[in-house]
């Protein structure tokens, strides 16, 4: 059996595992599949619950890909749970060490036509609307570096089944998570630029705007102006593009 078939097979066990707890949970309302490449691409995905991955693997698998996610490193020290991320080649971030080493491997699993699966903002937004916050910079810098297209994610309904502070999920009523995959971002006149701040701040943003405009769609509202930043706990105006007034 080659690594490829066994990890196929790892994904399918969990598959029968994982499927049908989501099925009962929540009903499924998906758009704009026809928007993933065929091989080799990023997720960008706004985060609103800690089902998110779930539903957002659930997602990704059901289209043909395996889905491989940037996950933070503390998780693969879990009894059981580390084994089982290791096994099905997700993706430890070290934030202590800066994080080179995840973005090693995620290229390393693009290369080879994997899809990978970012969360930009690196936790659950804090916007008090619940609308994707500024982000880091990880997502970027994969994205510029390895070139491949960068799908924007947005997702909602599934906070109504785990809520950011529920420590069970809600059973009743049966909610909807919906998903709406947008067009890849446009990034093409940075590939060819220094991976400087600026640059990454407005690839960063490019791809939140993205993310923000499907969630638009979803929500059926327009998203406020500005974005929430975690760290001053306001809403700030974007960052200027290189080259632009």
């Amino acid at each position: 059996m080659t690594a490829s078939t066994g990890l196929r097979a790892g994904y399918l066990a969990a598959s029968f595992l994982v499927r049908p707890v989501l099925n009962a949970l929540m009903a499924k309302d998906w758009e704009g599949t026809e928007h993933l490449p065929d091989t080799g691409f990023i997720v960008c995905a706004n985060h609103v619950s800690n089902l998110d991955p779930l539903a957002m693997g659930h997602f990704v698998y059901n289209q043909g890909h395996l889905p491989h996610f940037l996950a933070k490193a503390e998780l693969f020290q879990i009894p059981v749970v580390g084994g089982l991320l290791g096994a099905m080649r997700q993706i430890p971030v070290d934030r202590a060490r800066g994080g080179n080493d995840s973005l090693v491997a995620a290229d390393a699993v693009l290369a080879e036509g994997g899809a990978i699966i970012i969360y930009p903002e690196g936790t659950l937004t804090s916007d008090p609307g619940l609308w994707p916050m500024k982000a880091k910079t990880g997502a970027a810098r994969l994205a510029l570096k390895t070139g491949v297209p960068v799908v924007p994610v947005a997702q909602w309904g599934i906070q109504d089944v785990l809520p950011r502070t529920a420590k069970v999920p809600s059973v009743r009523p049966r909610r909807t998570a919906r998903i709406r995959v947008g067009a890849p971002v446009s990034l093409e006149d940075l590939r060819g630029s220094a991976l400087t701040r600026s640059v990454l701040d407005a690839a960063s943003e490019r791809i939140m705007s993205a993310i923000t405009a499907e969630l638009e769609v979803l929500r059926g509202e327009p998203a406020p102006a500005g974005r929430w930043n975690p760290r001053t706990g306001q809403r700030e105006a974007g960052p200027r593009e290189p080259g632009r007034p």
